[in-house]
């Protein structure tokens, strides 16, 4: 789960900043390709880590490493919420490269590695989400936040427990896709 700033357009009532449909876009993106990043993990990860699984798992934080990048492209420069992005990006990336030598220990240090991930990248998503209340849709990105953020605790404490599985990470995955979708349906749209 991600975090992403927009800026205001010239369309918008003073003081009333709105999400370029750009945002939107950004959102579906993002729940699209987490349902189908956790069927293809929950498919495959209770067999424990294979290459499949391995890319996947890097892959996911870099594809929020992109997304993040897309939205400040997006973003009006010196936002509050885009110097979250900018956190989410170093974490993000950070994560990938964890992942790529966790993989190698098995799946425990995989646990960890992502528990860190969304713990810290939960906290980042609930301040970004407070930032951009005004533009709708946030409350599922501050609730997505914090669930990040418990979730990652449970994986940390899951990746001390015999038989942990890689299959947890696809329900995670998916729930934050649904929170991107309930964002998407519920951000304003700009006005004419």
């Amino acid at each position: 789960m991600s975090t992403h700033a927009t800026a205001p357009t010239s369309r918008t009532a003073p003081g009333t900043p709105a999400a370029p449909a750009s945002l939107r876009k950004l959102y579906l993106t993002r729940f699209a390709f987490a349902a189908v990043w956790a069927a293809v993990l929950f498919a495959t990860g209770d067999s424990g880590l294979s290459p499949l699984s391995g890319t996947l798992l890097v892959v996911y934080p870099l594809f929020d490493v992109a997304c993040a990048v897309v939205d400040v492209r997006s973003a009006r420069a010196g936002a509050g919420p885009v110097r979250g992005l900018y956190a989410n990006i170093a974490l993000s990336t950070l994560t990938a490269i964890g992942l790529a030598v966790a993989a190698a220990s098995g799946v425990p240090a995989v646990l960890r590695v992502w528990g860190a991930w969304a713990i810290t990248a939960g906290l980042v998503q609930l301040v970004v989400g407070a930032l951009r209340r005004r533009i709708g849709g946030q409350w599922a990105m501050i609730a997505s936040g914090a669930i990040s953020t418990l979730a990652g605790a449970s994986f940390v404490a899951m990746a001390g427990a015999d038989g942990a599985k890689l299959s947890s990470l696809a329900g995670y995955a998916l729930l934050g896709g649904v929170f991107f979708l309930v964002s998407a349906l519920r951000i304003k749209r700009d006005r004419a």
